[in-house]
């Protein structure tokens, strides 16, 4: 029986050929958790759903330092601090400062002094150099399909002529036309607005329903104390009318004496 090894996400076994390369994920893990390119630093990463859309690293830098900027050398939108992103820093650092790309023209490639790293003698910036790569691959797979191993190995005139033939898939990589970039943080700054948004609409309801619980309450305070006034005053009203009785029964009495006359003495 043929060894089985285990799918890195599932961890269901298969046989090895069903497993993908340096990834090691069977179909269904494939298709579910596909490697896309982060929007900012557009490195590749396994997504884990579909709205996920930029890698963990650059996730947490959002988190600490915001929206990232474009690098002021390879355009890309990955500079969290200052004006460079942290490839661009660290290249410069080590390599001096940024040389013309010979596929994309901008000023963005770094020369390590070694013809080795170069891709076939080309200075390439890092974007470039990926899409060139990954041209060749599938080159090599469209070849391999098509006529086995007698297809197995492209020439160097070969190679070069489908990286050229796959400018378009170049284009859509490079920095400087790199749209969908432009679009997916737009999208998040509106995503961000309208979650401002909603956040003041419902301060506002809230603060509106604590003014119509204070009005209430001010109006059936304002009731009880007219009530209270007015019981007040009807109190108030009634003592001054038994006063007045009162003191008209005593000038009576007064005036009974001042003639000589017993007064009579009325109950009170």
């Amino acid at each position: 029986m043929a060894a089985l090894y285990a799918c890195t996400k599932c961890n269901q076994r298969f046989p090895f050929e069903a497993l993908s390369q340096g990834q090691q994920l069977c179909k269904e893990c494939r298709i579910a958790h596909p490697m896309v390119k982060c929007t900012y630093c557009r490195t590749e990463f396994q997504q884990e759903s579909k709205t996920n859309t930029i890698c963990k690293k650059c996730a947490h830098n959002v988190k600490l330092y915001g929206t990232p900027k474009p690098c002021q050398y390879c355009n890309i939108i990955a500079a969290f601090i200052g004006n460079k992103c942290q490839r661009c820093t660290n290249s410069e650092k080590r390599h001096g400062p940024p040389q013309p790309c010979e596929q994309c023209k901008q000023q963005c490639a770094f020369d390590r002094k070694d013809d080795r790293r170069k891709v076939d003698g080309k200075l390439l910036c890092w974007l470039c150099t990926l899409s060139y790569k990954r041209v060749l691959q599938k080159t090599r797979e469209q070849h391999k399909q098509l006529g086995g191993t007698s297809h197995a190995s492209l020439s160097h005139k070969e190679q070069l002529s489908h990286y050229n033939s796959f400018s378009p898939d170049l284009a859509l990589d490079s920095p400087g036309t790199d749209h969908l970039v432009i679009i997916t943080q737009l999208k998040e700054e509106v995503a961000s607005l309208k979650k401002v948004l909603h956040q003041k609409d419902q301060l506002i309801l809230d603060k509106e329903k604590k003014i119509t619980e204070l009005k209430a309450e001010f109006q059936y305070q304002e009731s009880q104390m007219r009530t209270k006034m007015n019981q007040m005053e009807k109190t108030h009203k009634d003592l001054v009318e038994q006063l007045q009785a009162r003191n008209r029964e005593l000038l009576k009495q007064v005036a009974a004496l001042s003639k000589g006359k017993k007064p009579t003495m009325t109950s009170p």
